[in-house]
Parts: C-alpha cells; structure tokens; sequence
C-alpha cells in the first residue's frame, strides 16, 4: 500500500471511530448536545464535528431539534432491534418464568467494552419493590455480578487478549468454579445480584442475571435457580 492509500485508510478509519464515539457520547445524554458540546467531547473543532453529525444526520442515526441539539435518531432503535437478536427472542420466555417465580427483575447483560449493558430485561407480575433495569442500562464491567459472570466464562488468558491490561477479578475465579456469580452494593447501594454466564455460539459470552434489594432466599439457591435458566436458554441457542 502506497503513502496515499495509507492515508485515505487511516483518515477514513478516523472518521468512523468519531462518528461511532459521537454516538456514545449522545446515548449518555439525556437532554440532547449541542454542536460544541460533542466537538469538546471528541476532541475535534467544531467543523469537523458538524460534518460527522451532518453524516450521522442525513442516515436518522442522530436528531436536531429546533434548539440545534443533537439526539439519537429513530434509525438507531432499527439497528438496535438486530443487536443479538436470536439471545433476546430466546431470552424472554426463559426470564418472564424465572422473573415470575423469584418475584425479581431477570435480565440478560452483554459486554460492552469497559461497560455492561442489559439487552432485555423482565420485571415480575407483581412488580412492587422490585429493581428496574432497563434495557439499555450501562454500569461498570468492573461492578456487578454480571461483569463477574461474562469474565468468569473465559479464561484468563483469553480476558488478556479480549482486554488487554484489564484485570480479571479474583471473584471470576470464584464464580469460573461455582458458576455463578453474587454482589452486592456494587452498582447501587443495598442492591444485590445474582448472574450465572450463557455461552452464545460464535458470540462473547452474555449473563443472564437476576436484581434485588432484599430476599430470604440464599445466594446459593438463588444461583443454582439462575443456573437452572441459563443452561435451558443455552439449549435454545445451539
């Protein structure tokens, strides 16, 4: 590859991992960001920012509205609906019966780089009291016993190349071994999870978890139950 063809390849993959990057930055706000705002965040003058909302723009990937802030457009549901789509159509009926029978919040998490994020969630017929987590929802890999569980279905020296310099916990270990995972306070104060990994074919491992404030129930119980899901959901998906 000649210097120019370097350079078209390099500037064109520049301007991708900007346009992907303003549309992270844009998923974290709730109120919409003005034009100045996403340059300070990308780090780019505001021309260079104009241009890549004007892409994202034109596609319905982002939105303007009549202040001149930007917003996730109504494409990104679309693409949204495709993210894994075989987990989460053979996750609902396996969450909506677990969610039912624990009177807990069930729900499937994915990794997400430094992040994970719930995919699908169900909340049980008697929903008073419960923990809500939609999907959509962000929260540290390094908190919660679903980053525990995604971690736990890996080796440690598959996590070094997944992850390089990230650490694996010494509570994957824990749940590599017991196969599930537990936490408590970690993503919210005096809320406590439990979350066993499901081995997706072809797909980094998800988790499927359930989220509560208080139970009678004991954490070993409740993760052979969480067990009990994951490994029926796993029977869907090969």
């Amino acid at each position: 590859m000649n210097a120019v063809k370097q350079t078209v390849a390099a500037s064109t993959s520049q301007t991708l991992s900007r346009g992907i990057r303003a549309l992270e930055v844009l998923a974290d706000s709730a109120a919409g960001l003005s034009i100045a705002e996403i340059a300070q965040a990308l780090e780019v003058h505001r021309s260079n920012a104009y241009r890549i909302l004007r892409t994202l723009e034109d596609h319905s990937l982002v939105y303007r509205d009549d202040a001149g802030k930007f917003s996730i457009g109504p494409a990104m549901a679309a693409l949204a609906r495709g993210v894994a789509h075989r987990l989460q159509t053979a996750a609902v009926p396996e969450l909506t019966v677990l969610s039912a029978e624990l009177q807990m919040t069930a729900f499937i998490a994915v990794w997400d780089r430094r992040q994970c994020v719930t995919l699908v969630s169900v909340e049980p017929p008697r929903g008073e009291g419960t923990i809500v987590q939609r999907p959509g929802t962000r929260h540290s890999f390094a908190a919660g016993a679903t980053g525990i569980a995604i971690q736990s279905a890996v080796t440690e020296a598959q996590w070094e190349q997944l992850a390089p310099g990230e650490p694996y916990r010494a509570e994957s270990r824990t749940a590599a071994r017991t196969g599930f995972a537990v936490s408590r306070d970690e993503v919210l104060p005096g809320v406590s999870s439990v979350a066993v990994p499901v081995r997706v074919h072809g797909q980094l491992p998800a988790a499927l978890a359930v989220v509560y404030v208080t139970s009678d129930v004991p954490a070993e119980t409740l993760g052979a139950r969480v067990k009990e899901s994951a490994a029926a959901l796993e029977q869907l998906l090969r």
